[in-house]
């Protein structure tokens, strides 16, 4: 009669070692969940900072000020037919902030070096928001931005971490991860300030003597035009770059004429700001003594 020498509740090999890697792992697991370190809760974190809504400026005269906060969008390709075999359309799309999740999910906030592109989510955010600010501070806050006008686009204070967007003649070095043409960052601080400074034009060429000096108006087509290297902001349709918020168009300084001499829609932008009714709204709520 044979007789078994095993049996489950026989312990064989490294069983005291497997135990106690499983419990440290255990160990591990948990101190990472009490201290928010788990990568569910930096994702939920992170959406929850760099993806908050945002209020935009309410522009009662319907210009664009100096210290607006403002989102910079590109519209849907309006001539499909146009767009290469196998190529998505473009759709609606915001001037946003390209970060590397490894930087962003260590600080929780835009600093450094980081990419320009463009997002589908076209939601006001941190992440898309941005503040006209003057080239020197002697023009006051709240002042008209003209045609011509020189000046910087800023990201918000705190997370948005106050970058500048800047340009510079593409290089082999330099250049656009995909198409490489002239690249679009924004920095902390350059070495260049005149790298950061930006004009605005008339998307319409045939008037952009005439309206040179005169206010730039809000929800209306523009064109960033960068004033170094007189390059226009490009949005890309058929190039696209990961970000830890999805797929983005890749934004580039380039300006894509047509066989008139003038920008396509690549480089038609639009500045976004709150709508008149929301003064409206709030005036309302006010008490009537302080109503205006």
């Amino acid at each position: 009669m044979s007789v078994r020498s095993y049996n489950p509740s026989v312990r064989v090999g490294n069983w005291n070692e497997d135990t106690c890697l499983e419990e440290d792992m255990v160990k591990d697991f948990l101190d990472k969940k009490d201290k928010g370190e788990l990568l569910i809760q930096k994702a939920a974190q992170l959406k929850s900072t760099i993806l908050k809504p945002c209020e935009l400026s309410v522009s009662v005269d319907g210009y664009v000020h100096y210290g607006d906060t403002v989102v910079i969008m590109n519209l849907a390709d309006a001539d499909q037919v146009r767009t290469q075999p196998g190529v998505e359309p473009r759709q609606d799309n915001v001037l946003s902030v390209a970060m590397s999740e490894s930087k962003i999910h260590e600080s929780m906030k835009f600093e450094g070096t980081c990419n320009a592109s463009a997002s589908r989510l076209i939601d006001p955010c941190v992440r898309n928001t941005f503040v006209i600010t003057p080239v020197n501070n002697c023009t006051k806050p709240g002042t008209t931005l003209k045609y011509g006008e020189h000046f910087r686009l800023c990201t918000l204070p705190g997370v948005g971490g106050n970058l500048y967007m800047q340009s510079d003649r593409a290089s082999f070095h330099t250049s656009a991860e995909k198409s490489r043409l002239q690249k679009v960052t924004f920095v902390e601080e350059s070495q260049s300030p005149y790298l950061t400074e930006w004009r605005i034009l008339p998307f319409n060429p045939q008037i952009r003597m005439e309206s040179e000096g005169y206010e730039v108006p809000v929800n209306q087509k523009i064109v960033f035009n960068h004033c170094k290297t007189n390059q226009s902001l490009c949005v890309i349709s058929g190039m696209t770059t990961r970000t830890p918020f999805g797929r983005d168009y890749e934004v580039v300084a380039h300006t894509d004429l047509d066989s008139h001499k003038a920008e396509k829609d690549v480089n038609h932008w639009i500045i976004k700001t709150g709508h008149p009714s929301q003064c409206t709204k709030l005036a309302a709520t006010l008490p009537v003594g302080e109503q205006q």
